[in-house]
């Protein structure tokens, strides 16, 4: 229960092309994602597999946790 799925999550947005954009409030950053051309929210402490996978959906990337 202790998986901390934020780092290797990063990993895959930007091996995907989407980009940094700023931090947010809290311990939440905002990213960018070149195929959906929009912006989503990336949280420091993803703790669980689903928020992982609902990330990458936003990013319109496959689920890969």
């Amino acid at each position: 229960m202790g998986d901390n799925f934020t780092t290797e999550l990063k990993t895959l947005l930007a091996e995907a092309d989407c980009t940094f954009e700023r931090h947010g409030k809290g311990d939440h950053d905002i990213w960018f994602s070149q195929r959906t051309q929009r912006p989503f929210t990336v949280d420091n402490k993803i703790r669980s597999r689903h928020t992982a996978n609902a990330v990458l959906r936003q990013a319109g990337l496959p689920k890969a946790f």
